[in-house]
């Protein structure tokens, strides 16, 4: 039987070479997480160069993983990020690679150069100082001074740009800021400046695009997305407005301006889909009435008061009421005078109104700022048929009734001139002779105005009793003579001849 003494000794003379066993178990292990770290870095490495940005980016994750303490893990991924825009990312972890080597120059510089494109001046400046105080290449000095040259060219025009705004001095202002943006495009507050230059100088639209960068470059920057709503709103564009809002309320739900202006801008919204909807559906009085709502809910923006008067004109011109139309587009004509919709709706009125020649100008006047509307080229066509139809023989005007008078009011026109008209009344052979022309014009201002296609025919500049204005010369019987309407029934409802009237 061996002792415990002996097994003991036994134990502690293999006790060093357990150590070297454990020892290089771990290194294998060390050994085995640095090949893979370098694998993923490699990897990347390849995949940036091929533009594959996103699984190179993978790798670079992974990398970092495996192994936290690795600069250049950090600084390719930094790499990566600034090769997909997204420069925010790419800071932290190149601070972080200046934090685990602080004497790489080329990372520095770069955080530097992003610092000064985000308006950090300060910070830019300290990060090319030290670039030039670690040792770097000629080509790192020469940039690092040339950044340092720049940065303070910039703090100069900043300076003079916020003093020029604050004196109220906008034109000069805009001019400074656009030198510092150039340099310092992601800087937020530059950008809101600008803006606000912009609008002091009666250019909302051009704030738009410094304040929605601005929104972007600044965390929950509610200000900016409520100010582009409102220009937005005030320039008459209601649907962006409302998404540029919904954006302020997801950072904030409880924001009050921004709820308050919501509520207004929804509103008005509903208002003006709901118009359009009727307008869709030929519900123009509907349409006039909602538009009315709009001015009621928004009296204050001459936009939308335009809008109101303009889509009140198309629909009074729709409706085919004919005065009403015209007052409203000429209205709106004298504050927009080459407005091509209000042009066609007021022409179309005239030409109810039989007021061609005033249908005529309208229609010229909207050719020349629309040369390729189809809509507009039928329209003078037909304003210029019917002024050359309205110089011969207008059967509307026969039996005094208006272009858009129903079927019964037309008959109804025509019994009471046939009767007062009918040679049977007349004595005097000159009279009589007048009274038969005038009553063939009622009879047949009747048979075409009753008939729906002879009367959409001379509603279109053509007389259908004309041979002269058919294309196939079939429309002889125009010249009808008296006799052929003797016995003719002013009174009959399809035009019989029911009776015979003695005229000798």
């Amino acid at each position: 039987m061996v002792s415990p003494s002996a097994c003991a000794q036994k134990l502690l003379s293999f006790f060093p070479f357990l150590l070297v066993l454990l020892d290089l178990q771990y290194e294998g292990v060390e050994c085995g997480i640095n090949a893979d770290v370098d694998k993923h870095l490699e990897m990347g490495k390849k995949l940036l160069a091929a533009g594959q940005l996103a699984d190179a980016l993978s790798h670079f994750h992974s990398a970092i993983d495996g192994d936290p303490d690795n600069y250049q893990a950090y600084y390719r991924r930094a790499t990566a990020f600034l090769a997909m825009g997204k420069s925010k990312a790419a800071i932290p972890d190149l601070s972080r690679v200046i934090e685990l080597k602080p004497d790489f120059t080329s990372a520095r510089l770069q955080r530097g150069q992003l610092l000064l494109k985000q308006g950090k001046l300060d910070e830019a400046e300290e990060d090319f100082k030290k670039v030039l105080k670690s040792s770097p290449s000629e080509q790192e000095e020469k940039e690092a001074n040339s950044q340092l040259l720049k940065s303070d060219e910039i703090q100069r025009m900043r300076t003079q740009g916020v003093n020029a705004f604050n004196q109220g001095d906008y034109a000069t202002a805009e001019t400074f800021l656009n030198f510092v943006l150039e340099t310092c495009a992601w800087d937020a507050e530059i950008r809101e400046l600008r803006a606000e230059c912009f609008i002091n100088q009666g250019e909302p639209g051009k704030a738009i695009s410094d304040l929605k960068a601005a929104s972007k470059l600044k965390n929950d920057n509610t200000g900016a997305y409520y100010k582009v709503s409102n220009i937005y709103y005030q320039l008459g564009d209601h649907e962006m407005s409302l998404s540029e809002i919904r954006e302020c309320l997801k950072l904030d739900p409880d924001h009050k301006d921004c709820f308050s202006h919501y509520k207004q801008v929804k509103k008005l919204s509903r208002q003006i889909q709901s118009a359009e909807e009727f307008i869709q559906e030929g519900r123009y009085e509907d349409a006039i009435s909602k538009y009315q709502g709009v001015l009621k809910t928004e009296p204050n923006v001459p936009y939308y008061s335009a809008l109101v008067q303009e889509r009140t004109c198309h629909c009074y011109s729709k409706n085919q009421q004919s005065s009403e139309a015209i007052k409203a587009c000429t209205e709106y004509l004298q504050k927009e005078p080459i407005n091509i919709n209000a042009l066609k709706d007021r022409a179309e009125a005239y030409i109810l109104e039989e007021m061609y020649e005033e249908a005529v100008r309208d229609y010229e006047t909207a050719q020349q700022n629309s040369e390729n509307d189809k809509q507009i080229k039928e329209g003078l066509e037909k304003a210029q048929r019917l002024l050359k139809q309205s110089q011969k023989r207008d059967y509307y005007k026969i039996l005094g009734v208006k272009r858009n008078a129903k079927k019964q009011e037309i008959i109804k026109a025509y019994r009471k001139l046939a009767q007062q008209w009918h040679p049977d009344n007349f004595q005097n052979e000159e009279e009589k002779k007048r009274a038969e022309k005038k009553f063939i014009d009622i009879a047949s201002a009747k048979e075409v105005l009753t008939d729906p296609e002879k009367r959409s025919r001379f509603d279109a500049g053509e007389d259908p009793l004309d041979p002269e204005s058919q294309q196939g010369g079939g429309g002889a019987h125009f010249h009808r003579g008296w006799n052929q309407w003797q016995g003719f029934n002013p009174f009959g409802s399809g035009g019989a001849f029911n009776f015979k009237f003695h005229y000798n």
